[in-house]
């Protein structure tokens, strides 16, 4: 049975290229070829059919065959927000979970006695990615920046 591939592609109908480490991982690590086909998620609740029209080692395009809007499992917004333990495995460990068990939006807090006061959201941002892709989630969260405790309650 073949395995199904997830790719993200924020953007996905205005586009027709793989981001570039999308594109690696398809073409270099799967060796996807000419042909083949995938699914794209946008994050913001859709989900594309996709096949391959040109792959090179560095570059891979598609043609979008199917659109897929899917429907939200509820009708809340779950906003979680936490500050950032002092070891960084676990506010990514956090991150990833919640985002798997569908989570809407994340924040992170500098409180009083917070003992990180820097969270570098890019890698929060990948990891937020990697488990929308993992657990084939149409919508990924909103991230928001580190924010002081007052101006966020």
């Amino acid at each position: 049975m073949k395995e199904t591939r997830f790719f993200f592609v924020p953007d996905a109908r205005s586009r027709v290229e793989l981001p570039q480490d999308e594109a690696n991982h398809a073409t270099r690590v799967l060796r996807l070829a000419e042909g083949g086909d995938f699914f794209i998620m946008d994050g913001e609740g859709y989900f594309f059919r996709a096949i391959i029209t040109v792959a090179t080692n560095h570059r891979c395009l598609y043609k979008i065959i199917d659109i897929m809007p899917q429907e939200r499992a509820w009708e809340g917004h779950i906003h979680l927000a936490m500050a950032p333990t002092k070891l960084n495995d676990r506010t990514e460990w956090f991150a990833e979970k919640a985002t798997e068990i569908g989570l809407d939006e994340l924040s992170f807090l500098d409180c009083k006695f917070s003992e990180r006061r820097v969270i570098k959201c890019e890698r929060i941002d990948k990891i937020l990615i990697s488990a929308v892709k993992q657990s084939h989630k149409a919508w990924k969260p909103i991230l928001n920046e580190m924010t002081p405790f007052e101006r966020f309650v």
